[in-house]
């Protein structure tokens, strides 16, 4: 069950965008994770006797699992920063163009 949560993150990212599109499937993998990693949690709990480790390890995993969705997962796809085309000209001007309308 402790790779469950790391199997999520790469299935996220190559089978998740052809299951589920955009937040929606972000939102599921990161849940789904969150709750395989519960008996992990709980044996932090046991061996420390405290929620403080467990607090840790699910800060480190939303920290992780948000590197993964927001700046590598777009960086891989090419979606990062992509800006709308500017206006193509459509017709051709040439010298018998008359300038200074």
């Amino acid at each position: 069950m402790g790779l469950l949560p790391h199997v999520l993150h790469h299935v996220g990212l190559l089978a998740g965008t052809a299951l589920v599109a955009g937040s929606g499937g972000t939102v599921l993998f990161a849940i789904v994770g969150l709750l395989a990693s519960i008996p992990m949690l709980v044996r932090l709990y046991r061996r420390f006797g405290t929620w403080i480790a467990p607090a840790l390890a699910v800060l480190v995993f939303a920290a992780m699992f948000s590197l993964s969705a927001f700046v590598i997962g777009p960086a891989i796809s090419g979606t990062a920063g992509d800006v709308a085309p500017g206006p193509v000209p459509t017709v051709d001007h040439t010298g018998t163009h008359t300038g200074g309308h």
